[in-house]
C-alpha cells in the first residue's frame, strides 16, 4: 500500500466532520475554524504529492483573510508563488470529499492520473494568520504533510504575501530575493528608501500615514517594515492586535462600509491605510478639510500606478507593452480614465485573483487589482532584463523603473509592498491625497448580499458580466439597469456562501442604492432566495 497510514490518522485524529460537499473556491477551503480540521489534514496530503508532482516546495497557508476570526480557510500556493493548478483544484475538492476509508485509494488514483513518483522527496512551507484556530489547523496540515512523507517548513505566524514570495524565492534558487521572512523586509524597504533619497517631502506630499493593522498579521508585519524603512515613511499605527480580527476595521470593512475604519482617530488630510487580517488587500481613506469621507480602493491604486509606470516607460523609451486589468467590479469612471486619460490598454478578468494574475501575463508590465484592493505588478522576463540594462546604462528613469520592480511582490496581492508603491508614486508626484483623489470621480457604487438556497443555480459569462442562468435573470436585471442613466449592475455567486453578490453604480448614490435594490430582489425571486425580502427592501431606507 503507497499511503499505509492515511486512513488510520483521519479516523483516529482528523475523521470527516462535514457531510454537505464543499469546493475549493477562489479563496481555497474557507469556513467556520470549527469544521476543517480534517480539510487540513487532506491538504497536508495534497501538498506532498503536488510537491512530488512539481519537483518544487508548495506552500500551504491557513487563514480567512477578511472573514470574521471565528472562520478560518487553507489556500495552496505552487511552485512560482502561483495560485494552486485549476486541475488540482479539482483534486483537493474531490480529496476533501472522499469518505475518510477511502483516502488512500483517491490519492493513489491522484498520483496515477498525474504519473507520479510518490516515493519522491516533498517540501510544504506552511504559514498561518494570527487566528485562535490558526495553530490547531497548522497541526493538522503538518500532520497530513508527515503522514504523506513530506518534510515541513514551518514559517509560524506571517502574511499571506510573504508564503507567495518565499515559496518563489525557495524554488527559483533565490533568483527573486532571499528566501527568508528578513530578505522579504529588506529587498522591498531598501527599494523604497532610495527612490526618495532626495527626501521624504516633496510639494503637497508628506510622508505620513495612519495603519490601520485589522488586528491581524498585518499590523506585525508593518512593525517591522518600520525598523528597516526608518523615516522615510512616518507611521502611527492602529488595530495592532489588541481588538477583534477585522471587526469595525480593516480592508475589506472600510470597502464594503465606506466608513472610516474603528480604532484609527480621525485626521484630517493625513491618509489612512487599511490592509486586511492577511495583509493581501489594501484600501486607503482620508478626511478632507470640509470633513468629508473619502475612499480610494484598488480602483483608484490601479490608476495611479499605471500611469506612473506609463509615464517612466516613456521617459525611458523603454518599448515594452503596458497594460492594466480589472474585473466587473471596476469602477466605470475608473475603466474610462485608464483608456481616455492614460490610454493604457484594459482587459477584464473574472473575479478572483488568480485570473487576473493569468490574464496579467500577457502583458511585459501587467497591473492588476480589484476594486476590493487586492493587486500587484508583473513584469516578463523580457522586461526585467530591457529596464535592468537601460538602468545600467544610466537611463533616470529605468533606474526608477528598475527600483520599483524591487517595492513591487510580484508573487501576489501584498498590502504593505502595494502600499510602499503607492506612498513612491504620490512622492514622485508630489500630491496630496486629494490630489490623487481629484484625478478623477468614480461612480456612486453598492454591493449586497442575498442568501439562496444553492449558490450553484448562478452562473456567468463575459468576465461575470453576464448571468446566464437562472434564464430570465439577466433580461430582469438589462430592463431594470435601463431605468437608470449610466446606470450597471451584475450579479455573480460567492465561491466559498450560499449567497449571490450583487454589484450596482448609477450616477447618484440614492439611485444606485435603489437599482442595488430592485436587482437583489430579482436575485432573490428568480434565484431561490432564503432571506427575508422585505430586509432587502429596507436595507438602505
Amino acid at each position: 500500500m503507497t499511503f499505509p497510514k492515511v486512513v488510520t490518522v483521519a479516523k483516529e485524529q482528523y475523521p470527516k466532520s462535514v457531510k454537505k460537499e464543499i469546493k475549493y473556491g477562489t479563496a481555497g477551503f474557507r469556513s467556520n475554524a470549527a469544521e476543517l480540521d480534517f480539510v487540513l489534514y487532506r491538504m497536508g496530503l495534497l501538498a506532498t504529492l503536488r510537491s512530488q508532482d512539481t519537483g518544487a516546495a508548495i506552500g500551504v497557508m491557513i487563514t480567512a483573510s477578511h472573514n470574521p476570526v471565528a472562520d478560518n480557510g487553507v489556500k495552496l500556493v505552487d511552485p512560482a508563488g502561483e495560485m494552486l493548478a485549476a486541475a488540482w483544484e479539482v483534486h483537493a475538492t474531490t480529496l476533501v470529499n472522499a469518505p475518510d476509508d477511502s483516502l488512500d485509494v483517491v490519492l493513489q488514483e491522484i498520483a496515477n492520473k498525474a504519473g507520479i513518483d510518490v516515493g519522491k522527496k516533498a517540501m510544504v512551507i506552511v504559514g498561518r494568520d494570527t487566528r485562535p484556530s490558526s495553530e490547531h489547523l497548522r497541526n493538522a496540515a503538518v500532520t497530513g504533510v508527515e503522514t504523506a512523507g513530506g518534510q515541513v517548513w514551518d514559517l509560524g505566524i506571517i502574511t499571506t504575501p510573504v508564503i507567495h514570495y518565499i515559496v518563489t524565492c525557495h524554488n527559483d534558487g533565490g533568483k527573486y530575493g532571499e528566501p527568508t521572512m528578513e530578505g522579504y523586509y529588506q529587498k522591498i524597504s531598501k527599494a523604497f528608501v532610495k527612490l526618495r533619497a532626495d527626501g521624504a517631502s516633496n510639494g503637497k506630499y508628506e510622508p505620513e500615514i495612519l495603519f490601520d493593522g485589522a488586528n491581524g498579521v498585518g499590523a506585525l508585519a508593518m512593525e517591522e517594515f518600520v525598523g528597516h524603512i526608518g523615516k522615510a515613511l512616518n507611521t502611527t499605527r492602529y488595530n495592532k492586535g489588541d481588538g477583534i480580527l477585522n471587526h469595525m476595521c480593516g480592508a475589506d470593512f472600510v470597502k464594503t462600509q465606506q466608513r472610516w475604519p474603528g480604532g484609527v482617530p480621525e485626521q484630517a488630510g493625513i491618509r489612512c491605510v487599511s490592509v486586511d487580517g492577511d495583509a493581501d488587500r489594501i484600501m486607503y481613506s482620508f478626511i478632507d478639510a470640509s470633513g468629508k469621507y473619502l475612499m480610494l480602493d484598488g480602483d483608484k491604486i490601479a490608476t495611479l500606478v499605471a500611469g506612473y509606470l506609463q509615464e517612466l516607460l516613456s521617459a525611458s523609451g523603454l518599448k515594452l507593452k503596458l497594460g492594466l486589468v480589472q474585473t466587473a467590479y471596476a469602477n466605470g469612471a475608473s475603466t474610462e480614465y485608464i483608456q481616455k486619460k492614460l490610454g493604457v490598454p484594459v482587459s477584464c478578468a473574472k473575479t478572483g485573483v488568480k485570473h487576473l494574475h493569468h490574464e496579467a501575463q500577457q502583458y511585459d508590465i501587467g497591473v492588476y487589482f480589484e476594486a476590493n484592493g487586492h493587486g500587484t505588478v508583473m513584469f516578463s522576463q523580457a522586461a526585467k532584463d530591457a529596464i535592468r540594462a537601460a538602468a545600467q546604462a544610466k537611463n533616470s528613469s529605468a533606474e526608477k523603473l528598475s527600483g520599483v520592480m524591487d517595492i513591487i511582490n510580484e508573487t501576489v496581492g501584498d498590502a504593505i509592498s502595494d502600499m510602499l508603491f503607492v506612498e513612491t508614486v504620490l512622492h514622485a508626484r508630489g500630491w496630496s491625497a486629494a490630489d490623487w483623489n481629484n484625478a478623477y470621480t468614480d461612480l456612486p457604487n453598492r454591493q449586497m448580499k442575498v442568501t439562496v438556497a444553492d449558490r450553484s443555480v448562478i452562473t456567468t459569462t463575459d468576465a461575470e458580466r453576464v448571468c446566464v442562468t437562472p434564464v430570465g435573470l439577466q433580461d430582469t436585471i438589462n430592463k431594470l439597469v435601463s431605468g437608470f442613466s449610466k446606470g450597471r449592475a451584475f450579479v455573480r455567486a460567492s465561491g466559498t456562501e450560499d449567497i449571490v453578490r450583487v454589484y450596482a453604480e448609477a450616477p447618484t448614490q440614492e439611485e444606485t442604492d435603489k437599482l442595488a435594490v430592485q436587482v437583489a430582489c430579482a436575485v432573490h425571486d428568480q434565484a431561490g432566495g432564503t432571506g427575508d425580502r422585505n430586509a432587502i427592501l429596507s436595507s438602505f431606507a
